[in-house]
Order: structure tokens, then C-alpha cells, then sequence
């Protein structure tokens, strides 16, 4: 599947945090997001998507396959903007943290209606990616992962949630089962571990992503409108709500603001990771997440239930 060299005009625009690929054989619009000093969903990156699916939705029948990747190597994305997060919370600053979770919601909101104007939608995971980082991966009708990729919802570690739709996408995904053990646990899981729970549709080997995106949209393209109609049924048998979705974000923002000095010394170490990862470093944000668990477990053992502060 070769990538034509320009963009249809009506999505060609300047964007610094996205880099957008087309292939005019079968409308496949590629974004790959590339954020710095962080490969996260950040206000302005956000901003930037939710032009691109309005300038989709304005032109119907232009884009036929929507494909979310990464423009950074072995991340696809760390979902929430933690440093962000850290800034609000310590300035009590309610209303920036719900305005931050709306935009999350927008975004949201269009790839759960995607089929509905007419775009299927692939996530191509050849990197990391936790918290809305995964949540916006299984939002989309069919989910690669390459083997290195590894995935999860660390936020019950720093005494949050994820809160941009993670429990009715794992749910109606996974099940019920498979959406508690991953979000109440923090753990991170495997690719092959994402598939056999039925978060992820195809596991291929390192390297393989791209072909194995080109394979999917060939097989799906010339039966697009019965799975397209298929889709919109599928949402009608396991509807997400709109209004669910807002209220699960508002209880976030209020959630965050009763984080500890701790918890947010916790973010802000998963966040310094998340720069080293970023920047090439051989151990990142995952790695750090499973320091954080051992870290944890031993300060508990050491103290019992009361709070501990040894964190480096």
C-alpha cells in the first residue's frame, strides 16, 4: 500500500503535533501523533485531532480507513498529560481539570460514532501505551499490536482512575472480569496477553505492523459498507453513552483533587520517566511503573497500611 505524497486539501493543514500520511487507493488517512518532551494527549495535540475529525466529518466520503499511529519509536502514546495534572491539582484548579476531561470526551465521542460517518478506524500500536493512551487504541475498530508492545492502566498506583472511558471499553471488549483485574491492579500486560482477554484483534511480530495494517484494510475495504452497517448495530446492541462517559470524567476531575503530595510525586516521577522514554532511553515509563509496584509492595510491608514517603 504505497502513502500518496500529498494530502487532500480539505485535511491538508500546518500541525506540529501530528503528522498525517494518505493513501488515495483506498482514502486511508494516517495520523501519527508526536508530542515532546512527552508522547501524550496534551491540550494543543488534542486540539489539533479534533480538527482533523471535524475536517473528516465536513467532507463525507473522503476518508474511508482512519489509522491512529505514533511518530515516536517504541511509544504510542502515555495517555493523560501527567505533568499537566500535577500543575492543576496543586492549584485546586477544578475547572481546568474538567475542561481538559471534555476535550478527552470530544475525541472520544467521534471515534465511538465513527462508523456512523462512514470511516473505519485501526489503531496501530507498535510502542508502549497506558492509561488514555489505551483507551484511545481500543476505541477504534480494530486494534494491531506488535509483540514488543505492552499495555495497561497504572493510575490506581497514584490513587486515580482512568477516566476517559476505560471501563466501558474494557467492559464491552473484554468483560467485566478482565476490566477490574486491569484497572484496580495497575499491572501492565503483554500484547499476547491484550489479545487472549479480546482487547487486541492481531498480534504480529516487531516490524510487522505496517503490513499487517495493509492487509487489514484490503480485506476490509471492498465489504466496507456491510461492516460499517455492521458496526452502527454493534453500538446499538452495546451502547456507550454520551452522558455516561461526561459523568465518569466528572467524578475523575473531583477525584484528582484529592490526590496526596505522594500521589503526585508518583506522577511526577512516571512523568520523568516518560521523558527518558521519549528521548531513547533503554528503560522508560513501564519500567518505572514496575518500580513503582515493588516499591509499593515493600513500603507497605515495612509500615503496614499507614503512608510512606521514601520515593526517589
Amino acid at each position: 500500500m504505497s502513502t500518496g505524497r500529498s494530502l487532500p486539501p480539505a485535511v491538508d493543514r500546518p500541525y506540529k503535533y501530528l503528522w498525517l500520511e494518505w493513501e488515495p487507493e483506498f482514502s486511508v488517512l494516517t495520523v501519527r501523533i508526536c508530542v515532546k518532551p512527552i508522547q501524550c494527549y496534551s491540550l494543543a495535540a488534542m486540539a489539533e485531532l479534533q480538527q482533523v475529525f471535524n475536517d473528516i466529518t465536513a467532507n463525507p466520503g473522503l476518508v474511508r480507513h482512519f489509522v491512529m499511529a505514533s511518530g515516536v519509536r517504541d511509544v504510542f502514546n502515555f495517555g493523560g498529560d501527567l505533568s499537566l495534572f500535577v500543575l492543576l491539582v496543586r492549584a485546586r484548579d477544578l475547572d481546568s481539570l474538567k475542561l481538559y476531561a471534555r476535550r478527552c470526551v470530544d475525541l472520544v465521542w467521534w471515534l465511538e460514532n465513527a462508523a456512523q460517518v462512514g470511516v473505519h478506524t485501526t489503531a496501530l500500536v507498535q510502542g508502549d501505551t497506558l492509561g488514555g493512551g489505551l483507551e484511545s487504541a481500543l476505541l477504534h475498530h480494530n486494534v494491531i499490536f506488535e509483540r514488543r508492545a505492552q499495555a495497561g492502566y497504572p493510575e490506581v498506583l497514584f490513587n486515580l482512575f482512568p477516566g476517559m472511558g476505560a471501563w466501558h471499553l474494557t467492559v464491552r471488549k473484554g468483560g467485566f472480569a478482565i476490566a477490574n483485574d486491569m484497572i484496580l491492579s495497575g499491572q501492565i500486560y503483554t500484547a499476547d496477553q491484550l489479545h487472549r482477554a479480546g482487547l487486541v484483534d492481531l498480534v504480529v511480530e516487531d516490524g510487522g505492523g505496517e503490513a499487517a495494517l495493509e492487509k487489514v484494510v484490503r480485506s476490509a475495504h471492498p465489504k466496507l459498507r456491510g461492516i460499517l452497517a455492521a458496526l452502527q448495530a454493534r453500538r446499538i446492541a452495546a451502547p456507550i453513552a454520551y452522558e455516561s462517559l461526561q459523568t465518569v470524567v466528572e467524578h475523575w476531575a473531583v477525584s484528582a483533587l484529592r490526590l496526596k503530595d505522594r500521589d503526585l510525586r508518583l506522577m511526577e516521577r512516571l512523568a520523568r520517566a516518560q521523558v527518558r522514554k521519549v528521548g531513547g532511553a533503554g528503560e522508560g515509563a513501564v519500567e518505572e511503573i514496575k518500580k513503582i509496584e515493588l516499591d509499593t509492595a515493600w513500603g507497605f510491608e515495612r509500615t503496614g497500611l499507614s503512608e510512606w514517603s521514601t520515593l526517589t
